[in-house]
């Protein structure tokens, strides 16, 4: 049995966050105020995004799932605060249910006018909202090979994070609409395998040169190996409506690269799917959330989506407690028995009948367990 060192998957997470009017309940340019007051506080852990509704963080490299907790925490209340006394409201949820993309602001930015300059009006209506996940690696090899091998469990997380059933006052009939908005982007989805990471190297190299990006950052896939830190970067979720989903979906995250090493170091390697086979179950994922059906490759057969994520808990067992994240993921459970974000969105408005309630309870939600 090789010895695993539980302590190099360290993590990283962001989140994004939606600025809104207390009045309208509308998206609202905070013209950058929250983040100058937020720099003050948290320093370079906040930081603008490219529409000016929408405030980013960033956890510092944390050791384990606890210290992740603690830092996601104090970036919510902290940022939540700060927006307060601006007169703001921040909320978490992948897209607001009615604001519209075009009456909002573009942050004059170098790089971001370049990238409105280059994808015009997929830029422009790119309003969402994502959580980004860093697991750390030893090396960029093992987090190539990480990266390939994790790629058949996103939508399976994914669909439990889905927070994005409403788009410009319309019922999407999407549980994440999201994607649906970001799939505009090039280089977006579920990327292919790399047989090595030199090969990868080599894709963003040509990419380079032929003036395709500028660099490696502007490939957004679902997942990346990072082009800068030693870490495989997940960015398949919707920013989930509270701090203990995002936890729960990070130490998933970390398991999963945990168990997929130690199956490595045991010179076994779990199966690699094409992305067209993923995408399938991508799409519904996206579509019903964790009330659908998603495909068991291996059985070659539609399985209930909560049983198949039953089984990802189980493939992860044995290596929850060596990473102290047991508490964490077990919230799994908490999320499959109450609903998803979306579905809890859903639920306000088939109660209601009105978005504004939907974006009341979604400001309500922002410091749930805190």
């Amino acid at each position: 049995m090789a010895n695993i060192n539980y302590k190099n998957f360290t993590l990283g997470i962001e989140e994004e966050y939606m600025v809104v009017d207390p009045e309208s309940r509308e998206l609202k340019s905070h013209q950058q105020k929250i983040v100058t007051e937020g720099q003050k506080v948290i320093k370079d852990k906040v930081k603008a995004e490219m529409h000016q509704a929408v405030v980013e963080v960033g956890t510092d490299i944390c050791q384990n799932i606890d210290e992740a907790w603690t830092d996601v925490a104090i970036l919510r209340k902290t940022i939540s605060g700060i927006a307060g006394e601006l007169g703001f409201w921040m909320g978490a949820a992948g897209t607001q249910p009615f604001s519209h993309w075009q009456s909002q602001l573009i942050t004059d930015h170098a790089r971001y006018n370049e990238i409105v300059n280059e994808l015009q009006e997929a830029a422009r209506s790119n309003l969402i909202f994502g959580l980004h996940v860093h697991v750390g690696m030893e090396n960029r090899e093992m987090a190539n090979h990480i990266a390939n091998s994790t790629r058949y469990f996103l939508p399976h997380i994914y669909a439990l994070s889905t927070n994005s059933p409403f788009w410009a006052g319309r019922l999407t009939g999407y549980k994440s609409f999201r994607t649906k908005v970001f799939d505009k982007f090039p280089r977006t989805g579920i990327p292919e395998t790399f047989e090595s990471i030199e090969a990868y190297d080599k894709y963003v190299k040509l990419l380079v040169k032929t003036n395709c990006i500028d660099n490696a950052k502007k490939i957004w896939w679902d997942l990346r190996v990072h082009p800068f830190f030693n870490t495989v970067e997940f960015r398949i979720c919707d920013v989930p409506m509270t701090v203990p989903e995002t936890i729960a979906i990070a130490a998933l995250f970390q398991g999963i690269c945990a168990k997929i090493y130690k199956l490595r170091s045991e010179n076994m390697n779990f199966i690699q799917y094409s992305r067209a086979l993923i995408n399938e179950n991508k799409w519904r994922a996206g579509r019903y959330g964790i009330d659908g059906r998603l495909v068991d490759f291996g059985k070659e057969e539609e399985v209930n989506a909560r049983v198949l994520i039953y089984e990802l808990l189980n493939f992860i067992d044995d290596v929850v407690d060596p990473l102290g994240s047991r508490q964490a993921v077990s919230y799994v459970n908490h999320i499959l028995e109450e609903g998803t974000g979306a579905d809890r969105q859903l639920k306000v408005f088939e109660k209601t009948g009105s978005l504004v309630a939907v974006m009341d309870y979604i400001h309500s939600q922002f410091l749930f367990g805190l």
